[in-house]
């Protein structure tokens, strides 16, 4: 098996060295990750969701801390605790019906209560407020009276019954561990798949003969523009090429290959060909909870050119992207300054340098942020794997792939 704090360690310095690149990767790799701390996780008897969470929640800190820009490897250990205490939930709503199945039971039969001890209302409400806690039937009854769960002692039997209770705790504790690794498998699924799901509704929106624009390379948006095409669309692509990194080049040469009549242009030149355009569709490196979008550079000025002119303005995105936090929280660092040789040489960056002085201070400085922030007002419509919905819709359909608690993961205090 592997060390998982060798695993964690390695994901961490490649956050850090920014070698994982992109939502989708950083989502599934984060997700397997954790996967592999669940599964490796050793299990007490009691408090076994408390014991997953802490789990998950130690190695989540140290993840985010890594490079807090790539949010949706904070999203994902958000996903994976809400998955822990729906799974518990669930066992726990199971673990209850069966006790009042067993109550009735013994009602309705006329048992002898002390062969076959009834439970009270007083211990389903105890079971009831310990949702938190492991999903196993002894720890659920914990604030039970003995009296009423303790069945009368039996010399011959006493063995027996210890490993009986022995294997069922075993089998209640491997339960829990499964469901979870189940739903995580499933959660890494839906990031594979979301492309598909999200590109099944291009033909819904894209119609014929209507000019569509876009601003560097999406995968989300080319797999979407390659759906319509392939269900016989015609219909013509302007893509902005997306300096410093020029990604449009990129997406053009890949939209050209599949047939697609494409137009590439300059950032600059967005106002001018906005008039031409029917629809904007963009991706997203994350959509914010009150429907905010933080995009690639440049993006926020095609959108303030598609609200001057009317024209729609599409978000494309997975799931995996949807985050619970809100702009102006302080656990969000909106942008990240990548390296100024891709606007200027260092060669030339050099050349600016006053050496007239002892510390050599740049007369020259170079600024290249990563990322725009779009405000909500400047969106048309989201497009996820999940569906169309609109901006003030989507703080609803992150509320169903989070828990409040697990928002906001913060980092224990060091000593």
């Amino acid at each position: 098996m592997p060390d998982v704090q060798a695993l964690v360690n390695d994901f961490v310095l490649k956050l850090k060295r920014r070698k994982i690149e992109g939502s989708q990767a950083s989502a599934r790799q984060t997700a397997e990750l954790l996967r592999t701390v669940v599964s490796q996780q050793r299990m007490p008897y009691t408090n076994q969701a408390a014991t997953l969470i802490d789990a998950v929640r130690t190695v989540g800190e140290h993840l985010i801390a890594a490079n807090p820009v790539e949010l949706a490897v904070g999203n994902i250990v958000r996903r994976v605790l809400h998955i822990i205490r729906e799974e518990d939930l669930t066992s726990t709503a199971t673990a209850m019906e069966g006790l009042s199945l067993i109550a009735n039971s013994d009602d309705d039969d006329n048992f002898e209560s002390h062969d076959h001890p009834a439970l009270s209302a007083a211990a389903l409400a105890a079971a009831a407020r310990s949702t938190l806690r492991a999903p196993s039937l002894q720890t659920l009854l914990e604030g039970t009276p003995e009296s009423a769960l303790a069945p009368n002692p039996s010399s011959s039997g006493g063995d027996s019954e210890g490993k009986s209770k022995s294997a069922d705790r075993s089998s209640r504790t491997k339960k829990l561990k499964h469901d979870v690794i189940e739903a995580i498998n499933e959660l890494i699924q839906d990031i594979d798949t979301c492309h598909e799901q999200i590109s099944e509704q291009a033909v819904g929106l894209i119609h014929q003969n209507e000019v569509i624009l876009t601003l560097g390379r999406s995968r989300t948006v080319k797999e979407f523009l390659f759906a319509a095409n392939e269900k016989k669309r015609s219909f013509r692509v302007f893509v902005a090429e997306g300096a410093p990194r020029y990604q449009g080049h990129v997406l053009a040469k890949e939209l050209v290959a599949k047939g697609l009549q494409t137009t590439v242009i300059t950032d600059s030149a967005v106002f001018a060909m906005i008039c031409r355009v029917n629809m904007v569709i963009v991706g997203a490196h994350a959509i914010m909870a009150n429907g905010g979008v933080i995009a690639p550079v440049g993006i926020n000025m095609v959108a303030l050119a598609a609200q001057r002119h009317a024209v729609p303005f599409v978000v494309v995105a997975g799931s995996h992207k949807l985050c619970p936090l809100y702009p102006h929280n302080p656990e969000v660092l909106l942008n990240d300054l990548k390296s100024p040789s891709d606007l200027l040489d260092f060669g030339e960056f050099s050349d600016c340098m006053d050496f007239s002085t002892s510390g050599g201070s740049p007369l020259l400085h170079v600024v290249n942020p990563a990322f725009d922030y779009i405000p909500p007002k400047l969106v048309s419509l989201f497009i996820t794997d999940t569906g169309g919905h609109s901006p003030s819709y989507m703080y609803r359909l992150i509320a169903d792939y989070y828990s409040a608690d697990d928002f906001v993961v913060k980092r224990r205090p060091t000593s």
